[in-house]
């Protein structure tokens, strides 16, 4: 206690867990789902974040009846707390090597399942071989249902605003209108689009921002995979909204004189059911060699 109270902060020590309650508020966008998510009440979570604003003598989020924001303060600190936390989570791994057994269900989408799920099936099978995985792919708003109904243990899914189940990001980037290089889609009317299946979240915040507009379009082309999206850009048939990551030489971003609507950005979440074959698998899709080998395979 004599360290909390000291006027300087170069002697205070900060505590892991309620970093922990700080980072899954940022993670989940309420301080009621990082409750739930800690199995802590909201007012004991919320005496934690207390504590840490005393203790570093700032505000760490702006708060409505809504939603939470983070503040100048509270961005700095969320960087410092993913990397003590990551380190914390890695150290008590040293000493429990013992290898999980049983069996697995894992949800994602078809995009995740490409991009995101073969890269967190080798590192599973390297880190627990006698571990069975078997994998949904699927319809993003079918990810959510398995999620909610608890008919899989772990999800990966996409999403552009706040989640409406407790989840933790993984990692985000900018959606952008994407369009051929060169091509003309972009100057037809109606606009065609080129869009995922009902309930994918980036379909949905593309077709809100053209409705806000009241602009006049078109589903030109469908598939459940970013890859035939960027299909139909690359034959012209359509625009599109995709994340940015996948931008090349020859699909470019729409020239912002075109006056389409901005978009969100794309959070990659997951969710786990609580079980310890779940919370394992999900602190490898945290570990920093997986992110890199994410990102750069992106």
């Amino acid at each position: 206690m004599m360290q909390e109270t000291e006027t300087t902060l170069g002697n205070r020590t900060l505590k892991l867990t309620a970093l922990r309650s700080f980072a899954t508020i940022c993670e989940t966008g309420s301080f009621r789902r990082a409750a739930a998510l800690l199995a802590k009440s909201p007012s004991a979570v919320s005496l934690q974040i207390a504590g840490l604003e005393e203790m570093l003598e700032t505000r760490l989020f702006e708060r409505d009846a809504r939603r939470v924001v983070l503040t100048e303060g509270g961005e700095t600190l969320l960087r410092q707390a993913r990397q003590l936390l990551r380190l914390n989570d890695e150290t008590v791994a040293l000493f429990r090597r013992e290898a999980l057994s049983g069996r697995l269900t894992l949800a994602a989408p078809h995009d995740l399942g490409v991009s995101m799920v073969p890269a967190l099936l080798q590192r599973l099978a390297e880190a627990h071989p006698d571990l069975r995985v078997d994998v949904r792919l699927g319809a993003s708003a079918d990810v959510l249902a398995a999620v909610q109904g608890r008919t899989v243990n772990l999800a990966l899914f996409n999403d552009v605003g706040s989640p409406d189940l407790p989840s933790r990001e993984v990692s985000g980037e900018p959606l952008v209108w994407l369009m051929l290089d060169g091509g003309g889609a972009v100057h037809r009317n109606p606009l065609p689009i080129a869009t995922a299946e009902i309930g994918c979240a980036w379909r949905v915040a593309a077709l809100a921002g053209l409705d806000a507009q009241r602009r006049d379009y078109r589903i030109a082309y469908a598939s459940d995979t970013s890859m035939g999206q960027l299909a139909a850009l690359r034959a012209d048939l359509a625009i599109a909204a995709l994340p940015r990551s996948l931008a090349t030489r020859d699909l470019v971003e729409v020239p912002p004189e075109h006056g389409l609507p901005k978009l969100p950005r794309t959070l990659v979440r997951i969710a786990d059911d609580g079980s310890d074959l779940a919370k394992a698998a999900a602190s490898l899709v945290f570990d920093l060699r997986f992110l890199d080998a994410k990102h750069a395979a992106a």
